[in-house]
């Protein structure tokens, strides 16, 4: 074909558009390259930078296109009506390259995609904004998408074009907000971020995708193109039968992992998501746990914050892989029966300067005013639920991660600091609501709308809140005007119990009630019992560090502590490392002391939970009724003197009942009369004394039989050997 050059083409050009382009100044790029219809022809229109020669090629002739007179890069050609199907040809240096033109390609993002965004009604907006591998008018690229309302300017910058927000300058959408282009030829493993010039016509620093579904290895912020279609799932036996197993009736024991700390590859590296989808998997099941509660995985620029302060809130961190390989660690934890929770963080963001933070030129997902808009315990910004874009970013992004990754459920993050205005502020430093209240209106809305949303679009999913006030309703259905929670965590148990357990076993006398007080509140929400992570950093020490005593003590203490948390009402939660023990407090720098394994005492911790978890899952009285008061009956809450409890947990009707003894001091009980509300053979089931576990061996060699005296409110008891901080399961024989 030959070269055809074409020099009535200067006169079509617009000259004013044309310096704006060569500056990066051009607010609608698509009015002044790619074909543009003039009056006397088409005139199309490539900024090439640094090229010398441009050549476009159609199908049916090579033109040489004229570098308009000083526009550096910007080549222009005139057709007698519009060019289809064409490419470009560059060279500079003695290098040439073809593409095609960006410019040249129509829009993705379609009116309706745009009037449910702005609404913020766009219940999957991660397959609109973000990047997006895709074929666009037969051509295979990345689309790229991102709301800055208050931008003069949004480009996409890469290594595919040179990090020069001059060169692709995106199309804004209307009145919307919402910029796009369609990028030929990039793909999957690409980085990227967008350059943003503000309102005032500030260069911003460059930022990462708020929708990005991959992000580079820290430090490095950029995003990374990945493509999540077609996923390669076998989990469909689970996903259809998970609903019967996270519901208030289910045995639900839940072990809390940090993924980067759990195990360690040698070097000190972080395992793998496929890695982690063998040694953990394979643990967690073993240990008889039900589901893995993963510390937040959302990309987070700060190894110290644990995921808490999270910057790409689709991408799963690259530390441990890809999302396809997080996806088939989820997979492979199905596979074993084992449900996957995320620990999801939406009532804050890290003020970093490639994130959400003064997005474009403006507080755009962040308040204003840093009375609502700052965090001052973290140094952290707060989301502006109250704009209904922003509202819809959180919302959607819950069910992102049920969706695409195929978790079970979320576990809602500081929700306390979400509901109340005032959280951690003095009296002078906030904003009351338009009422003149402390309730923050806006967030209990996201939380109402997140929880309606994922429940109903999500079959057989959970949610679940760390709140640590009084709020009513957390886990009542929304529209019986609560949060619509599924679970609770009931952090006033955690802080009683523990404060109890602390006191040497001569003093627990005068602290009994802080072991009973939560059976007063036990069924006002659907609880989960939490010790989590949060009780084991900051110099607070491990568990075995809490408990008092000597060495024998210390860990019978923890053993009988166990007992209780596995026996009385609500779900389980354990964080990884104290299921044996640990020493030492977490280190988020270094894997678990999996050694300690080895040593008999640790070892039969491990084994108390294992067995417990088998028991619990196993006997429809430990949780069927975990909600309900009809599950619970105290026998003695009242022994103080003694430190003796005793309790009754009823499942169903025609369900084995299972009475519960504790002695928390270091002197053993013997025939101390318990009443049991049936005559006949109640067997042992679990001593935490037993010597497997590192006990005294001391118990009521496999069980006892009631007899007819009326004792404890019941027509049967018994006299039992309690053994000293101890607990004792007993088992009705069928």
């Amino acid at each position: 074909m030959p070269d055809i050059k074409t020099p009535s083409a200067a006169a079509l050009v617009d000259y004013n558009a044309a310096r704006k382009i060569v500056r990066g100044q051009c607010r609608q790029p698509f009015e002044a390259l790619g074909p543009q219809s003039r009056d006397d022809g088409t005139l199309l229109s490539v900024f090439v930078p640094g090229a010398e020669t441009v050549v476009c090629v159609t199908p049916t002739v090579r033109i040489a296109m004229e570098p308009l007179a000083d526009h550096d890069g910007l080549f222009i050609t005139a057709f007698d009506t519009v060019p289809v199907g064409y490419t470009l040809e560059a060279m500079a240096d003695g290098y040439s390259w073809s593409f095609h033109d960006p410019y040249s390609f129509g829009r993705v993002l379609s009116d309706a995609d745009i009037y449910y965004i702005s609404e913020g009604s766009f219940q999957r907006v991660w397959n609109a904004l973000g990047a997006h591998v895709m074929t666009h008018e037969g051509v295979d690229g990345t689309h790229f998408a991102v709301w800055a309302p208050n931008a003069q300017r949004v480009s996409v910058v890469g290594n595919f074009n040179m990090w020069d927000g001059r060169r692709l300058p995106m199309r804004l959408l209307g009145q919307s907000g919402v910029w796009e282009i369609f990028v030929p030829g990039v793909t999957v493993g690409e980085v990227y971020k967008y350059e943003i010039i503000g309102a005032n016509g500030e260069h911003l620093p460059l930022k990462a995708d708020p929708f990005g579904y991959g992000s580079e290895h820290p430090p490095a912020t950029g995003s990374i193109v990945r493509d999540l279609r077609d996923p390669t799932w076998s989990d469909a036996d689970w996903m259809t039968t998970r609903a019967e197993l996270q519901t208030t009736d289910a045995a639900i024991s839940i072990y809390e992992v940090n993924l980067a700390s759990w195990k360690r590859a040698p070097g000190n590296r972080p395992l793998s998501y496929l890695e982690l989808a063998d040694d953990l998997v394979d643990y967690v099941a073993w240990m008889g746990f039900t589901h893995i509660e993963l510390m937040p995985i959302s990309e987070h620029p700060f190894d110290g914050s644990w995921g808490y302060q999270p910057v790409g809130l689709y991408a799963p961190t690259i530390r441990h892989g890809t999302p396809q390989e997080f996806r088939a660690l989820v997979d492979a934890a199905h596979k074993k029966g084992l449900g996957v929770l995320l620990d999801w963080v939406p009532g804050h963001f890290p003020a970093d300067a490639h994130g959400l933070g003064n997005f474009d030129g403006n507080q755009l997902y962040e308040h204003a005013d840093p009375r609502e808009g700052f965090h001052q315990d973290w140094n952290t910004l707060i989301p502006n639920f109250g704009r209904s874009e922003v509202a819809n970013h959180y919302r959607s992004n819950a069910l992102y991660w049920l969706e695409e990754y195929h978790l079970d459920g979320i576990r809602v993050d500081a929700v306390a600091s979400m509901l109340y205005r005032d959280y951690s502020r003095a009296h002078d430093a906030w904003v009351p609501n338009k009422d003149g209240g402390r309730e923050n209106y806006e967030a209990i809305a996201l939380l109402q709308n997140m929880n309606s949303l994922v429940y109903g679009e999500a079959a057989g999913i959970m949610t679940v809140a760390e709140e640590s006030t009084a709020f009513p309703g957390v886990s009542r259905p929304v529209d019986h005007g609560g949060l619509g929670f599924g679970f609770k965590w009931n952090m006033g148990w955690m802080n009683d119990s523990l404060r109890y357990m602390a006191n040497d076993p001569i003093h627990r006398k005068h602290h009994h009630h802080e072991m009973t007080f939560s059976l007063h509140y036990a069924f006002g929400e659907n609880y989960v019992l939490p010790i989590s992570h949060d009780e084991v950093v900051h110099g607070k020490g491990s568990m075995l560090d809490k408990m008092p005593g000597n060495p024998w003590e210390k860990f019978a203490n923890l053993r009988a502590f166990y007992g209780y948390m596995w026996t009385h009402p609500g779900k389980k939660l354990l964080f990884m490392g104290q299921e044996f023990a640990q020493s030492k407090e977490w280190n988020h720098n270094q894997s678990l002391d999996w050694h300690e394994c080895d040593d008999g005492r640790h070892k039969g911790v491990q084994m108390w939970i294992r067995d417990l978890n088998g028991f619990y899952r196993d006997t429809p009285a430990l949780h069927v009724n975990d909600c309900r008061p009809s599950g619970f009956q105290w026998l003695e809450a009242n022994d103080a003197d003694r430190s003796i409890f005793a309790y009754l947990r009823i499942g169903g009707p025609d369900d084995p009942k299972v009475v519960i003894v504790m002695n928390m001091t270091p002197v053993a009980r013997t025939g101390y009369r318990i009443g049991f509300p049936d005559a006949g053979r109640w067997r042992e089931a679990l001593n935490s004394d037993a010597e497997s576990y590192g006990g005294s061996g001391r118990g009521n060699l496999g069980g006892i039989d009631a007899e007819r005296r009326d004792w404890m409110g019941q027509d049967h008891s018994a006299e039992i050997t309690i053994p000293p901080l101890s607990t004792l399961i007993f088992v009705q024989d069928s």
